[in-house]
């Protein structure tokens, strides 16, 4: 079984990352694409826990409102280490929307960005690769940081003043 970073453990995956957007997948739990999912989203319901994936030019927005809290996870696709569209959205999803679930990094990721990505909302890293417990460490690069995030809203001027 493949393995996961989630919630700052290295853990098994038993999601399935369904990238066809043409066909169904025939069993749950599984994670397919925004098209897919918006086009299926009565059959899906049925297979069981179903998540979905955004890609790098698909915004939040368009996940239907009334299914927000209802997914269990929600995939961000990185298609190139360089493209930060997915932090954005990270925080979007946590911020604006108050998503509480899952919300994985999928795709080119390098460990490198883990922190980073879990400042902005990230929960769960599927890395490529099988050095887990070395990017596991890559979490606490930094003891403090300075500006606000998703999990701290104050910045750290006004930490230190309280």
């Amino acid at each position: 079984m493949p393995k996961i970073i989630k919630d700052a453990q290295v853990q098994d995956d038993n999601w399935v990352l369904w990238r066809d957007s043409e066909t169904l997948p025939d069993s749950a739990p599984v994670i397919v694409p925004l098209n897919l999912y918006l086009a299926h989203r009565e059959a899906l319901a049925k297979l069981g826990e179903v998540g979905v994936m955004l890609a790098s030019d698909e915004s939040p927005k368009a996940l239907p409102a009334d299914t927000l809290a209802s997914l269990p996870v929600i995939a961000i696709d990185f298609p190139k280490f360089a493209d930060g569209r997915g932090f954005s959205y990270a925080r979007e999803l946590r911020e604006q929307h108050s998503y509480q679930g899952e919300i994985r990094a999928v795709g080119d990721i390098i460990r490198d960005q883990l922190f980073f990505m879990s400042r902005c909302g990230f929960s769960s890293f599927a890395l490529p690769g099988d050095e887990l417990e070395e990017a596991l460490a890559s979490l606490n690069d930094f003891s403090e940081v300075y500006q606000p995030d998703t999990r701290q809203s104050l910045p750290l001027f006004r930490r230190r003043s309280a």
